[in-house]
């Protein structure tokens, strides 16, 4: 009897070990964000955004008025080319395939040129995008904010209880306002996943039409 109770005592006693070990160490918390999302959300994004339709509008006009343009040319083509000479019929035909490839070469160009003003807005945006997610994981007790924008990030399904996006835009225009840090701090043991590589391009794009 005596050694049934000695036993119990001592499952007792590591029962007690194991809860407290678990004790010391609470359970995971995890958020997730969409970056694209809170970077054109912000303020400084937004703004960012209508320099950019700023800038490219009055190529988007041009653009727009040579569609119109070429299209006139074609309809021309198709309705009186029958009744015209063999020389003007080709010329006419001549003059649209140019306009029409010139036009093309134009729109590349300029597409170009918007990705890569877009690409330097948001790294620029995204690297104080980057401190104020750290700054609120530490300050809330994150053990790890996923970016469910970032399609090299396999999240299936996540509450939307634990979406910290908007708390970050707010976060993000406070800080700016305030002066915050340009760029986010190297911090040992933070490994923040950022997603203004690439796939955040798609993040907002003024359009340039195509022909």
């Amino acid at each position: 009897m005596v050694k049934r109770s000695k036993w119990i005592v001592a499952v007792a006693a590591l029962a007690g070990l194991a809860l407290g070990a678990n004790a010391q160490q609470p359970p995971a918390k995890v958020g997730v964000i969409s970056v694209q999302g809170a970077i054109v959300g912000t303020k400084d994004g937004q703004k960012a955004s209508q320099e950019l339709d700023a800038k490219f509008q009055p190529k988007k006009k041009d653009f727009d008025a040579r569609q119109a343009e070429i299209a006139q040319l074609q309809d021309q083509y198709n309705k009186s080319g029958s009744v015209m000479s063999e020389d003007k019929r080709q010329q006419l035909a001549r003059d649209i395939d140019e306009k029409k490839k010139r036009l093309e070469r134009d729109t590349q160009d300029a597409q170009e040129e918007l990705q890569g003003d877009q690409q330097r807005l948001l790294q620029s945006l995204g690297q104080r995008m980057m401190a104020v997610i750290e700054k609120y994981a530490k300050d809330n007790a994150y053990t790890m904010i996923l970016d469910v924008s970032n399609p090299q990030t396999p999240v299936l399904y996540a509450s939307s209880g634990i979406d910290i996006t908007q708390d970050i835009i707010s976060l993000y225009d406070k800080s700016s306002a305030n002066g915050g840090p340009a760029t986010a701090p190297a911090t040992p043991g933070a490994t923040p996943k950022s997603g203004t590589g690439a796939s955040a391009s798609a993040a907002k794009t003024p359009g340039t039409p195509r022909p």
